[in-house]
């Protein structure tokens, strides 16, 4: 454990903070954003970009992020640059988060945004200790109080958190109601799932074409075969897929249908539970900007974009005469992709909307449009 001087720009005495690990370690650092005290899982993103996205991306619901970059805030935060309408983390950690910016069209600062968005941070923690921790000891919750100073008192109140284990937390991120994008005289429908999905995963449906309407989570399937879609798309989102039932069921049904279906993340697990494959949690999951994906049909490599704690059981998929694997993580041999044989479905375990990130697999958005136009005839 290292305790840091913390100091803010006018060179008084900055208010202290305390993260806890349900491990009993304790760090000390600086307080951000807003006053007040969080708790969640605790995770790590290695990105060096795109702060503002990892914030507000919904597969982040009930977790506290480590910012791996040392510096994070340092070009402030704009309108638009999102993935969702608010932020969805429960806390962050990093090295230096900075109240100046350099960016001219920045809005504002990212405390000034945190502190709008009521959400508790921590800077002047050394990052590199607490990920190699992470790493070594696997994802675990944490606490983060900038007004509880007891540390005693910190430790019961974690000890009433939940497990990430067997939480279904899509729900609580999905819209509340439907709601369109695109073009309605477009000859490509999609209907969306949403169970957290990012907003740029939609943008690259529209920019290819497509008119999408997207769905709460829990909608009813024949309220969703209503909208007359060519194909359906299952998103990504927070929590344990096993915990989804109504989810993998609504898969089944839409996978019946005969129709595309793509399904990214959350959707890709969804889309092996309902075919009788289990999910894991993972050790510490993936986050960030640089994994690299085979594509075990053309060859390739991909430097993708990860985001996930959870993942589909590689004995059961290798095992499965229904389906065909797809792409395979180069770090851990982990499955990043399935196809249902006999079907048009597919799934990534990755993010190829990518933002922030590489845009190596965008071509997944064209294959998915090209199915659909395929089965159309169009």
């Amino acid at each position: 454990m290292r305790k840091f001087s913390a100091y803010n720009m006018s060179n008084t005495p900055a208010k202290q903070a305390i993260l806890l690990l349900a491990d009993g370690s304790v760090y000390y650092g600086k307080a951000f954003g807003a006053n007040g005290t969080t708790t969640g899982e605790l995770c790590f993103n290695t990105g060096m970009t795109g702060y503002q996205e990892v914030f507000t991306d919904p597969s982040y619901y009930g977790q506290v992020v480590i910012m791996n970059n040392v510096h994070v805030g340092n070009y402030g935060v704009k309108d638009g640059d999102t993935e969702s309408s608010s932020v969805k983390v429960r806390g962050i950690i990093a090295r230096n988060l900075e109240e100046q910016f350099s960016r001219r069209l920045a809005n504002g600062s990212l405390d000034e945004y945190l502190k709008a968005n009521n959400i508790v941070a921590i800077e002047g923690v050394d990052t590199r200790e607490l990920v190699t921790r992470v790493r070594t000891e696997g994802a675990m919750n944490c606490i983060i109080s900038s007004e509880v100073t007891d540390v005693a008192e910190l430790k019961k109140m974690l000890a009433e958190v939940p497990s990430m284990d067997g939480l279904e937390l899509a729900s609580l991120v999905s819209t509340e109601a439907a709601y369109e994008m695109g073009d309605p005289n477009s000859e490509i429908r999609i209907a969306v799932m949403d169970y957290g999905v990012k907003q740029n995963i939609l943008q690259c449906m529209v920019d290819r074409g497509a008119y999408v309407r997207v769905h709460p989570a829990k909608t009813p399937v024949e309220t969703v075969k209503a909208f007359n879609a060519d194909g359906y798309f299952i998103s990504n989102g927070p929590g344990d897929p096993a915990a989804m039932p109504y989810a993998i069921d609504t898969v089944k049904q839409l996978v019946n249908e005969e129709k595309p279906v793509f399904g990214i993340c959350l959707g890709h697990q969804l889309l092996a539970l309902a075919h009788d494959i289990p999910t894991f949690k993972m050790h510490h999951g993936h986050r960030g900007l640089n994994h690299p994906v085979k594509n075990l049909v053309t060859g390739k490599c991909e430097i993708t974009t990860q985001n996930h704690g959870f993942g589909v059981d590689p004995e059961a998929v290798k095992k499965a005469s229904h389906i065909e694997i797809t792409h395979q993580n180069l770090n851990d041999n982990s499955i990043e992709g399935i196809r249902i044989k006999g079907k048009p479905a597919f799934s990534v375990q990755y993010h190829p909307e990518s933002t922030p990130g590489p845009h190596d697999s965008r071509y997944l958005f064209d294959d998915f449009i090209g199915m659909i136009r395929e089965s159309k005839k169009v």
